[in-house]
């Protein structure tokens, strides 16, 4: 029987080509082309009396409700949080972090605590042994927890286990590891992956499961394989720390069942993951009297307001270029505060090494950091601390105006919460009769460099 003819494959975006090349025109990514071999042999044209008889696709009308999923508790509130109030049925969720940050750990606490809620949970690894899962359990206290433990690659075998098991819960890590014996590559490869997360969706689909995997990323920080495989699922989480933080992001970049950029906070503790439940009072603790380039940023992620230090040092550059690092943060949005620091208001540091760091090992995406920034690089170039009670955001444009961030009641209450009396925030700002703090609105840049180093506007 005829083969379907090969294609080409990009591995970052999923596009389709003719044949091979080293660029793919669709995302511009190089060498990422990978030959597909297809997902079997073609399809036989039908034959027959009926052959030209198709089913039509039944129709429901817009107009209409419809229940609203049922979830499962995994008792774990960050985790939770993330998902949008729970694990929902027949869902697929994705799961991808570096190596060892500890994707593994974190789902099998999850899918022990579903487990002992009743649910029927069945952890399958194609990257470790069941003894190996039996140890890491034992050193996280899982061992008595009714957790069903296999250790296979072989797609169609464990689907056929799944149907006879009929599971609520079903962990797959990895899913780069699945192998579909109709697939004519090898795993791990642009075909297989996809055809597994296929398989793997319609299974939880069809039988009212609630599918996890685990996928690796590259050295970008993206899920690795074709893109195609975050457009199946439902929901897409990353993971999310620094290796020398204790501190672990759960983060939402996609949820049909819930808001997105939703965050949950784990600590790496000896016993494994505990939920933060109070992250600003956590990343905040080890912040001692202020400093000049230390400056507290109000943030919010997802709908949780988080209060994070921002830590800038400005030095005299080598002959040469100037030095720019920067962790947890934007390099290129750095780069354009630098540029409006010395456009708009004469504040030249393009010639000095400058370096950012978010503290506890976040990473800040939101524009409204852009004034906590500008405001820690002005205090490290003039060796001058801003009072220590105070918290700063804006997202600041090309022109140097400072513009509204949203919630801002929200990031409001939490920093008098957490004992801050003072903010420096858009001029737009209205602050709720419950917040306590005092506004000191900024129009502009300039307007920061007045209030900062105590010069005209």
């Amino acid at each position: 029987m005829a083969r379907s003819a090969p294609t080409f494959t990009c591995a970052e975006c999923g596009a389709v080509h003719g044949k091979w090349a080293g660029r793919c025109d669709a995302c511009g990514a190089w060498n990422s082309i990978t030959e597909d071999a297809g997902l079997g042999p073609a399809l036989p044209k039908p034959t027959g009396p009926g052959k030209n008889r198709i089913r039509r696709v039944p129709l429901v009308a817009l107009a209409g409700s419809e229940p609203a999923p049922a979830r499962m508790s995994a008792g774990v509130g960050e985790l939770d949080r993330v998902l949008g109030g729970g694990l929902a049925t027949a869902s697929a969720v994705l799961v991808g972090g570096d190596p060892g940050i500890g994707k593994s750990t974190l789902l099998l606490q999850a899918t022990a605590a579903f487990a002992r809620q009743g649910a029927k949970a069945i952890y399958v690894s194609g990257e470790e042994a069941t003894g190996q899962i039996r140890m890491r359990a034992a050193r996280l206290g899982l061992q008595d927890s009714p957790v069903q433990l296999a250790a296979e690659t072989g797609l169609r075998e464990i689907l056929a286990t799944l149907e006879e098991e009929k599971p609520d819960v079903v962990v797959v890590d990895s899913i780069q590891t699945m192998w579909l014996d109709s697939v004519d590559s090898a795993p791990g490869s642009v075909s297989q992956v996809r055809a597994a997360a296929h398989a793997l969706t319609a299974f939880a689909k069809t039988r009212g499961a609630a599918v996890i995997l685990v996928g690796h990323v590259t050295k970008e920080g993206q899920i690795a394989g074709p893109r195609v495989v975050e457009h199946m699922v439902d929901t897409v989480l990353y993971f999310e720390g620094e290796r020398g933080h204790p501190f672990r992001i759960l983060r939402a970049v996609k949820n049909r069942f819930g808001p997105s950029d939703e965050i949950g906070v784990f600590e790496m503790t000896a016993r494994g993951l505990a939920q933060v439940s109070n992250p600003s009072a956590l990343f905040l603790s080890e912040r001692g009297r202020a400093s000049p380039g230390t400056v507290v940023f109000a943030g919010v992620e997802g709908t949780r307001p988080l209060l994070v230090e921002i830590q800038a040092l400005v030095g005299s550059a080598a002959p040469g270029s100037p030095r720019r690092a920067v962790v947890g943060w934007d390099s290129g949005r750095l780069a354009m505060i630098l540029a409006v620091l010395e456009a708009r208001c004469g504040v030249a540091l393009g010639g000095r090494d400058v370096y950012l760091n978010v503290a506890g090992g976040l990473r800040v995406s939101e524009p409204a950091a852009d004034l906590a920034v500008a405001a820690a690089l002005l205090s490290a170039a003039q060796d001058r601390a801003l009072e220590p009670d105070t918290v700063v955001f804006g997202e600041i444009s090309l022109s140097g105006a400072v513009r509204p961030a949203p919630q801002t009641d929200t990031r409001l209450r939490e920093a008098a919460k957490l004992g801050f009396n003072v903010a420096l925030a858009p001029s737009q700002v209205k602050p709720g009769a419950n917040s306590g703090m005092t506004v000191h609105r900024i129009e502009d840049l300039s307007g920061l460099v007045a209030r900062l180093l105590d010069a005209e506007a």
